[in-house]
């Protein structure tokens, strides 16, 4: 096969489109996951540690360069680790919220096991003829 007819094969597997609505709802999660953190959680964390907000926490490595006229020439260079604590804190509630619904999925999938088939009600009528011509 040519390349083309490939990736043609592949594009439109079935679970191709299951993948691309998945990443389209994680990504729509991701977003509320984000301000669930940074508009719920962070700010009472910072105003609790001493009303820092953690995403302007970092370390200046080399200051802002201004024009006499005070426009910037050059940024300035930071290593912002409290960008990285976010992101971190993000990555955890994200994590969580992930584990908590497989397990719930995982449960719910368990109890359609667990639960037993009852058999058609054509076999069942079927298997009362079957033993009445028995006796």
């Amino acid at each position: 096969m040519s390349f083309i007819q490939d990736f043609k094969k592949f594009a439109m597997r079935g679970n191709m489109i299951d993948m691309a609505v998945g990443i389209i709802i994680g990504g729509a999660f991701g977003k509320i996951v984000s301000s669930l953190v940074n508009d719920i959680i962070m700010p009472p964390l910072g105003y609790v540690i001493g009303g820092v907000d953690f995403k302007h926490l970092n370390i200046v490595l080399k200051p802002e360069v201004f024009s006499e006229t005070g426009e910037v020439l050059m940024p300035a260079v930071a290593f912002n680790y409290g960008m990285f604590i976010q992101n971190i804190v993000d990555f955890i509630i994200i994590a969580l919220a992930v584990f908590v619904m497989v397990k719930v999925a995982n449960k719910v999938s368990k109890k359609k096991e667990a639960e037993p088939a009852l058999p058609p009600r054509q076999e069942v009528l079927l298997e009362e003829i079957r033993d009445l011509l028995k006796k």
